[in-house]
């Protein structure tokens, strides 16, 4: 079967000619989109870091393998990389909460107020 005198459908060109019009300011808001959760994530992890350097500090030293410079600066990495692997994780909603309230704050909708509260 020999399909001649077809013409394309002009809806459907113009919804293409459309979508590739949309395609770059999608791809801005995806950009900004990755920037926020790297961000959020990025600030997780630093928060997570600085709160196992606080809870390590009051723990005294090793008596097992005696603490020196070496064991500081292999427990200070380690911590970083629990810090990582947590931010990653998402276990414990930081970086979720960070970016839902940048993507609110973009949106317009600016800050949620607790009854009696003022936000100056």
């Amino acid at each position: 079967m020999q399909l001649t005198g077809v013409q394309p459908d002009p809806v459907l060109g113009n919804e293409k000619m459309l979508q590739q019009r949309l395609k770059p300011e999608a791809r801005v808001a995806d950009k900004e989109s990755a920037a926020v959760k790297k961000a959020a994530r990025e600030f997780e992890a630093m928060f997570v870091g600085m709160m196992l350097k606080s809870m390590r500090s009051t723990v005294g030293k090793d008596t097992l393998t005696g603490g020196g410079q070496g064991e500081e600066i292999y427990r200070s990495l380690l911590d970083q990389e629990f810090a990582a692997a947590a931010a990653k994780s998402g276990a414990l909603g930081v970086a979720a909460t960070i970016e839902n309230h940048l993507v609110r704050q973009e949106k317009g909708e600016g800050m949620v107020r607790p009854e009696g509260v003022e936000i100056r």
